[in-house]
């Protein structure tokens, strides 16, 4: 058998990645393995890597928050990505297929496509707000300089002298008072760039339930940006793979573009020294290893379902142990670099004003559309760092979003399985963009900012942390850790190490298990700016969280209900039995304990394993000679 893996290896995983022939003709693969690995940097590496980590960062001890952040980047990041791209490209299916492996867990799967509908839903509305900030940007003066616009109020204090100004009063004295106010947290006084994005982009109502008008420009942009992720993926795998080749690189030249404009300021080094200056007795508190815990889950895209289906086209034997570490440790060293991208332009920004760094830092929407577009107004040539800087989060956001939507249409097309939806696969991709727009309507209303901070705080929160914990345990503890190290063994031609090993049975859930309760302690009602949600919204919230999880209990009910057995213990054995066509989806990979039996006794279904062969009836017969006798099918060992 070990000489059947190293020839398979050899045509599959050398030979394969130089030439353009599909390993699955049926259901296709990567062109290579750049493709892929490309992608999956451009899935994990996202928004929250320029907009989220920078600010945790320097709110949690500065680069005393690098040690609890690399330290579960070890024991839980690599090892849960690890286990997600290993299990889809063994059974070469999408978040709902692999659950082959334990039918009765299949709700896990549709889990995942909940979240990732609802993030997909709203996570192109905020590629959309980029589009729209890009193309106005295209401009001599950017529109959130000065406090002369009609959407301006008294309260707007800008930081760049209006050129309509007279310069007779605007002296020093006035120019600088103004400068207090606008970042003295006492003072009523607003930026032009908040105003501009309060105002005049989203034009926002007084509550979350006052939907308004629908922001026509928003709208607008909306729909390019569907129609963008639409096109990229009108032919899957085969298209998104060329388009990473710039939309995952790309991103990291603008990084160094603003970088070197950055650390060439006044007062960038400031900045990045509030950034990354260790506070020790930091490392003390509870909460910063919890928000490190958080961020490493979140940032890689576990329990997504995305990891699992972009694994899915991965020839079998393609290392997806090399690959797990060199994505993982690529996310968390963008997320490091964005860091000084950020700090270096924030702390020209705070030397400019006469402030601190801290009176000028933000995270999420404030910081991507509020703050740092102010910032880069007080540069010669703003518009072009504008542009680039908006590019740049496009680009960043459209890599995760084309994950978001081919999980959803893989998983389906998986699912029905005919040759006629394969065939169709792009009027699936088509209908999915559809239905994705115009989920998307409501949030482009005057309210759209509410409910999309309730999308991001609930439908993708502790529903994440459930969902990855059940999957640890149901594929460790009830398909068994020994089966599925035998898996990987014969997929890769070695045993996942030791390490891995040991995460996977008990690190990993540990430090999941942890998260979820950080989170449940840490929670409080979410607030944007001064406005505080109504309980009924938090309700809402609260449910989008449970419609993910929900899907566990209720498909595993259905199928123990559905499952053969006079007695309800026989009913749960068989539904956590593994299904008789679980394992490699190609018969060349069938070895050992998969091997098809034509014996009478086998508990295989033998017509569905050779449904899809090519090979002839003495090579199966040779295959089974090879597999030394063992062809039963992996029992639960739980």
């Amino acid at each position: 058998m070990e000489k059947k893996v190293c020839e398979s290896m050899q045509n599959g995983a050398v030979l394969g990645e130089t030439t353009k022939k599909d390993e699955n003709i049926r259901r296709g693969n990567w062109g290579n393995q750049i493709e892929f690995v490309l992608t999956s940097v451009g899935y994990a590496v996202g928004l929250g890597n320029v907009w989220r980590f920078p600010y945790l960062c320097y709110r949690n001890g500065g680069g005393a928050f690098m040690f609890p952040y690399f330290i579960m980047l070890v024991f839980c990041g690599i090892p849960l990505f690890f286990l997600e791209l290993s299990f889809g490209q063994f059974a070469s299916l999408g978040c709902l297929g692999v659950w082959k492996v334990s039918p009765m867990f299949k709700g896990v799967g549709y889990g995942m496509m909940v979240v990732s509908t609802y993030i997909g839903i709203y996570y192109n509305v905020v590629i959309c707000i980029a589009f729209y900030y890009f193309f106005v940007s295209m401009t001599n003066v950017l529109p959130w300089t000065y406090c002369n616009n009609p959407w301006n109020t008294k309260d707007c204090s800008g930081v760049v002298g209006s050129s309509y100004a007279n310069a007779s009063i605007a002296n020093t004295s006035t120019l600088m008072r103004n400068i207090s106010e606008l970042v003295n947290h006492t003072a009523k006084r607003t930026s032009p760039s908040e105003e501009y994005w309060k105002y005049h982009v989203l034009n926002i109502s007084d509550d979350i339930g006052h939907f308004g008008e629908v922001r026509l420009p928003i709208l607008g942009c909306l729909a390019v940006s569907w129609v963008v992720v639409f096109l990229c993926l009108i032919k899957g795998v085969k298209s998104s793979g060329k388009v990473v080749y710039f939309t995952a690189t790309f991103p990291y030249v603008v990084l160094t573009v603003l970088f070197i404009r950055g650390i060439t300021l006044d007062g960038a080094v400031n900045g990045i020294k509030y950034y990354l200056t260790p506070q020790w007795k930091m490392i003390l508190d509870a909460k910063v290893w919890g928000d490190a815990a958080s961020q490493i889950f979140y940032s890689l895209g576990c329990a997504w379902g995305g990891l699992i289906t972009m694994a899915s086209y991965n020839k079998f034997h393609n290392n997806c142990y090399r690959d797990s570490i060199i994505i993982s440790i690529t996310n968390c060293a963008t997320s490091v670099y964005a860091g000084f991208v950020i700090f270096s332009i924030l702390g020209f920004m705070a030397h400019h004003l006469g402030v601190d760094v801290a009176d000028v830092a933000d995270h999420g929407p404030g910081l991507a559309f509020v703050a740092y577009p102010g910032a880069l107004t007080l540069l010669p040539i703003s518009p072009l760092w504008s542009l680039l800087f908006f590019f740049m989060l496009i680009l960043l956001g459209l890599g995760t979003q084309f994950c978001l939507l081919e999980t959803l249409v893989t998983a389906i097309v998986d699912e029905i399985g005919t040759d006629w939806i394969i065939r169709n696969k792009t009027y699936v991709t088509l209908g999915v963009a559809v239905v994705g727009f115009l989920l998307g309507v409501p949030l482009t209303s005057q309210a759209g900012i509410y409910w999309l901070l309730l999308m991001d705080n609930y439908a993708a929160s502790f529903s994440l942390v459930i969902i990855s914990c059940i999957m640890c345990v149901s594929v460790m503890y009830i398909y068994g850790f020994h089966n599925y190290f035998k898996d990987v063994e014969m997929m890769l031609g070695f045993p996942p190490p030791i390490f891995f090993r040991i995460c996977w049975r008990f690190v990993s859930p540990a430090i999941i298990s942890f998260i979820l309760v950080f989170t449940v302690v840490q929670y409080k009602p979410i607030t944007y700016n001064d406005y505080i949600y109504p309980g009924w919204s938090l309700i809402i919230g609260f449910l989008m969280a449970l419609s993910s999880v929900i899907c566990i209990p209720i498909y595993a009910i259905y199928k123990i209900w559905t499952s053969e057995g006079t007695t309800f213990l026989k009913r749960v054995k068989n539904a956590l039995k593994p299904d008789p066509s679980w394992g490699p989806a190609l018969q060349e990979h069938r070895t050992g304990r998969y091997a098809p039996n034509v014996s009478s006794g086998s508990d295989l279904n033998q017509e569905g394993q050779l449904l899809h062969t090519k090979e002839k009836p003495e090579e199966v017969s040779l295959m089974i000679q090879g597999s030394n006798g063992s062809a039963q099918n992996p029992e639960a060992s739980a």
